[in-house]
């Protein structure tokens, strides 16, 4: 098992990064912020306006550590890493059945599954937690629609019929999700996912999450060995990270979604957090960013039962679990990917 190391989101803009001995060192107008030993990180993550010297990219790159370069709002830029990791019998393996259409049937329909489920257990403990506070008849409704898309997935004979599914249960979800916002509702009202750029406060915390959760995922799948592009729901796109999207899709309610509700429900993000440009857009200011790293990064050391393997784990670990359950499908060693259902 791997074990659970750290990952450093750089916000502060204007820093840099450079190596020391053995040492990864972040200053800020020549003052240094911090210094951390190589063995405590898993990887960096770059927001905005930060510089890294090429002697720390090439150090990291020989440590395996993935170093990430996305803007202020969390868009995902480029990343550096050193050789591919991994067994290319592993990889040769996974293009062939991500060419396979019964296989990649196979494997959405899994991953669609542990989504929804994953969706309805959000739902249905805000209304065990929250019973009085909300709209419970409306929430109901989506839970009944949600599991009933669930018991069709099955019978879905193509991809696309499975993205329409899936479409479908998140339009269910989140039409009930206005309603788990407890307070500040008339600052942080939820109409909808809207996308690049967010158009509410609720959607830019989502987003942000969102593109941290994609960079845990992905390296991953790295530090496994398989390639991350080549998915099976989401189909090869130039640019675009298909199986991190896969994967993340069952970790997305249970960690980005219930830490965003968390968050604002808590008042630890508040409006003054946030601004709209004259297009629509809206943006975190540092504080708001700093506050959902901390807390994602707390989250990740909870403990959590993970039912394939029927023991308690890190929440951090789960990404490396979910992707060794793949590579190992993908070998042949088990008889289909067993997505993680939250319990």
């Amino acid at each position: 098992m791997k074990k659970l190391l750290n990952t450093i989101y750089v916000t502060s803009q204007g820093s840099y990064l450079r190596k020391e001995g053995e040492t990864v060192v972040i200053e800020s107008k020549e003052q240094k912020l911090l210094q951390i030993p190589v063995h405590m990180i898993e990887g960096i993550v770059c927001f905005g306006n930060v510089r890294c010297s090429p002697f720390l990219l090439g150090f990291c790159g020989e440590r395996n550590i993935s170093v990430s370069f996305v803007t202020e709002s969390g868009k995902f830029l480029a990343s550096v890493r050193g050789p591919v990791s991994g067994n290319v019998l592993l990889r040769r393996d996974q293009y062939r059945l991500a060419d396979n259409t019964d296989t990649t049937i196979a494997v959405a329909k899994n991953i669609i599954l542990g989504k929804m489920i994953n969706t309805t257990v959000i739902l249905k403990r805000a209304i065990r937690d929250h019973g009085e506070k909300i709209n419970k008849s409306r929430i109901e409704s989506s839970i009944s629609s949600l599991e009933r898309l669930i018991l069709s997935i099955d019978d879905s004979k193509s991809l696309d019929e499975l993205r329409g599914k899936e479409g479908q249960g998140a339009q269910q979800y989140f039409e009930a999700f206005d309603d788990l916002i407890l307070i500040q509702k008339s600052h942080f009202a939820f109409n909808g996912r809207s996308r690049r750029p967010p158009l509410d406060n609720v959607n830019a915390v989502l987003s942000y999450l969102y593109t941290i959760l994609s960079h845990d995922v992905r390296s991953a799948l790295e530090s496994i060995g398989l390639d991350p592009s080549v998915g099976f729901l989401h189909r090869d796109r130039p640019g675009r990270y298909g199986l991190a999207l896969d994967i993340m899709e069952e970790f997305r309610p249970i960690i980005a979604d219930r830490l965003t509700l968390t968050l604002i429900n808590r008042k630890q993000l508040q409006k003054t957090h946030f601004t709209k440009s004259a297009t629509g857009a809206v943006r975190m200011d540092e504080h708001a960013r700093k506050t959902i790293l901390v807390a994602y990064q707390q989250r990740k050391q909870d403990l959590i039962f993970h039912p394939y393997l029927k023991e308690e784990v890190p929440i951090g670990l789960l990404f490396y679990i979910q992707a060794t359950l793949l590579a190992r499908y993908i070998r042949g060693d088990i008889d289909g990917y067993p997505p993680f259902i939250w319990r």
